[in-house]
């Protein structure tokens, strides 16, 4: 006589019958369906304006991290991401250095 894996009660098998009852039988899939999923973690969410290059519209000023124009009083434009030149300390996109056909467009 076989014994039921979930509760262990002996039971008459009929056929390949593995569980002694339907509710042993599901409580088995869903032990099996939740040990194979492992946990989501999703990473934590960062700030992208500290590496954004922003431009005035007004007089042409470039920031990096600065949303705010000082000089004209006015939010600038998103241009992308980017950081200072290394050399002369401008703020520089990452797609003015790499260019419109590495991009694909």
């Amino acid at each position: 006589m076989p014994t039921c894996p979930v509760c262990q009660q002996p039971f008459v098998a009929v056929g390949r019958q593995k569980y002694c009852k339907d509710a042993c039988r599901a409580v088995a899939y869903r032990r099996r369906r939740d040990a194979a999923e492992p946990a989501v973690e999703l990473p934590r969410a960062r700030p992208r304006r500290p590496f954004t290059v922003y431009e005035c519209d007004g007089c042409g000023a470039r920031a990096v991290g600065a949303q705010y124009c000082e000089e004209r009083r006015t939010f600038m434009r998103r241009v992308g991401p980017g950081g200072n030149c290394p050399e002369c300390d401008a703020a520089v996109a990452v797609a003015e250095l790499v260019g419109e056909d590495a991009r694909g467009n």
